[in-house]
């Protein structure tokens, strides 16, 4: 077994190499993916690795949801979210990841002592400390919560609109689909819309395809899992028609017990012509990596390699990275991957 609880069969030179082959990633939860070394660093005790991991599948998502405890407690101040940012982009950096697309809920840390905007800029600002360390590009999804209200999730985009361009790159929609179904949040993302705001939303997690169709009605470019696509092949055509980048995170999803190992349904996905994208989604709390993903994806479903490297080009594609960006990122995956 690999240190992320998924067995790797061929952990040898092929996982060494995928690890060395520049990468993007474009799904992926600041708090979920903190270091542990940042951790202890921001609460000053230690922490143990059984208190925020979760390696094999978990009884429920509630188990899965309870290592998210001490994450947020290290994100509640400015300096906090600064420390946090800076050591997951390097660490992200140790894989070879070249782009990162990082989210997270500034809602979840605003406070009387610190608000959206200030919450977002300290994120920044750990990253760019981080860039100017390892090269590593960066960008911001700020994350709309489901159980707020629409008031305070609107105050948040308007907030954070402000930053785009200036390291914010979009919106998302997370928290517990099954409670708060899409239909509830399509004025919230008309707003969006009508600020320019681009958006990803979490669609499809929860087993429920409507989320997914929802979603697209409302604009969203990406959608977050999207596992309830599968066997429903009017919706599959929907977003494969529609070019709807698709934020596969499979170690994640087998985890909170979205999808069994079995019908995980990324090959049905890319044999669809869908742009899948592969992420971790909690780096930390799954206990994973892009590359352990990639071996994953390959041993169990038989993703091959020139697949493999069609996923990381769909993931340029399928960015929110500006064009100067997307066409440096473009030429170094072919250089390397070709």
């Amino acid at each position: 077994m690999s240190r992320y609880g998924m067995r790797m069969e061929n952990s040898g030179e092929e996982a060494e190499r995928l690890r060395q082959l520049p990468k993007l990633e474009l799904h992926c939860h600041l708090d979920g993916s903190m270091t542990l070394e940042s951790m202890r660093d921001i609460l000053g005790h230690d922490i143990r690795e059984e208190e925020v991991q979760v390696k094999g599948t978990c009884s429920s998502l509630a188990e899965y949801l309870a290592r998210f405890a001490i994450p947020l407690q290290c994100v509640q101040t400015a300096d906090g979210l600064r420390r946090a940012a800076r050591a997951f982009l390097l660490d992200a950096a140790r894989e070879n990841i070249r782009y990162m697309e990082v989210r997270f809920a500034p809602l979840s840390c605003a406070h009387d002592g610190l608000n959206c905007r200030q919450a977002a800029e300290a994120v920044l600002a750990g990253l760019e400390q981080a860039k100017e360390q390892c090269g590593v590009y960066y960008n911001v999804i700020v994350c709309a919560m489901r159980h707020h209200t629409e008031q305070d999730n609107l105050a948040m985009l308007k907030s954070c609109r402000e930053l785009l361009g200036n390291g914010v790159c979009a919106a998302d929609l997370a928290g517990d689909e099954a409670a708060y179904p899409m239909e509830g949040f399509c004025s919230l993302f008309s707003a969006a819309k009508k600020m320019a705001f681009p958006y990803t939303i979490h669609a499809g997690e929860c087993g429920r395809v409507q989320n997914v169709l929802e979603a697209v009605a409302c604009g969203a470019s990406r959608i977050g899992h999207g596992i309830a696509l599968s066997g429903n092949p009017s919706a599959v055509k929907l977003c494969a028609d529609r070019h709807i980048g698709i934020e596969m995170c499979p170690i994640s999803n087998l985890q909170t017990r979205a999808a069994s190992k079995e019908s995980y349904p990324i090959r049905e996905f890319i044999e669809a012509g869908l742009p899948v994208t592969l992420n971790t989604d909690n780096r930390t709390v799954s206990a994973t990596s892009l590359t352990e993903q990639m071996c994953f994806v390959h041993n169990q479903y038989g993703i091959t390699m020139e697949e493999l490297k069609q996923l990381q080009f769909h993931a340029v594609e399928m960015s929110f990275a500006d064009d100067t960006v997307k066409q440096e990122l473009w030429r170094e995956l072919k250089r390397a991957w070709d």
